[in-house]
């Protein structure tokens, strides 16, 4: 499981992806847009379109598919239930969850974050900024399971804040997000300032 706002879906989070999907030698990989982001200050791009462009970001990515579940609930969206979802609908499997070093430095803020570890080996992979920042070994997080294992991913600096300040600029983002993502935002009028 990837999981995150993806609002929007960006090239690093892709990159991630398959980095995952490649050095794990996943079957599957469920890209899932949160839905009710209870830890997120500011108001979310309406679910729809952040899925739709999750779609188009991760579509030519083989074993990634975009899991609307999240999107789907009623209140705030937590992912231990849906890291037990996935449990029950891979009897036996394997579980993984994905992340970026920033939100690993966060877990344990996570709702009901005790039992991440218990339910899925967690796979950190570093952004520029983190580089410099305290080593994984200082997440404070009781783990249960194994401790936060590490992807190779080459860092970025990229994030979907900078990109969303420099579209409310009106400035071009081609570089940054996938030619599909960046018309599909200049169609709907994304992230403009109103």
């Amino acid at each position: 499981m990837f999981g995150g706002a993806f609002d929007p879906p960006h090239r690093t989070h892709v990159a991630l992806a398959q980095a995952a999907i490649e050095q794990l030698h996943l079957d599957v990989l469920h890209v899932v847009p949160t839905g009710i982001a209870w830890h997120k200050q500011r108001a979310l791009t309406a679910a729809p379109h952040r899925l739709a462009m999750c779609r188009l970001a991760f579509a030519n990515l083989g074993r990634a598919v975009v899991d609307a579940r999240e999107t789907l609930r009623s209140g705030p969206t937590y992912t231990i239930d849906t890291l037990h979802e996935l449990k029950s609908e891979y009897p036996g499997a394997q579980i993984y969850l994905i992340m970026g070093e920033d939100q690993a430095r966060a877990l344990a803020t996570w709702h009901r974050a005790e039992e991440l570890s218990r339910t899925a080996i967690i796979w950190v992979a570093s952004r520029a900024e983190a580089i410099a920042a305290a080593p994984l070994a200082d997440v404070s997080l009781p783990l249960h399971g194994s401790p936060l294992q590490r992807l190779q991913l080459p860092p970025s600096p990229l994030n979907a804040t900078e990109i969303r300040d420099l579209l409310a600029r009106g400035q071009s983002v081609a570089p940054l997000v996938f030619e599909s993502v960046a018309r599909y935002i200049a169609q709907h009028h994304l992230y403009q300032v109103a």
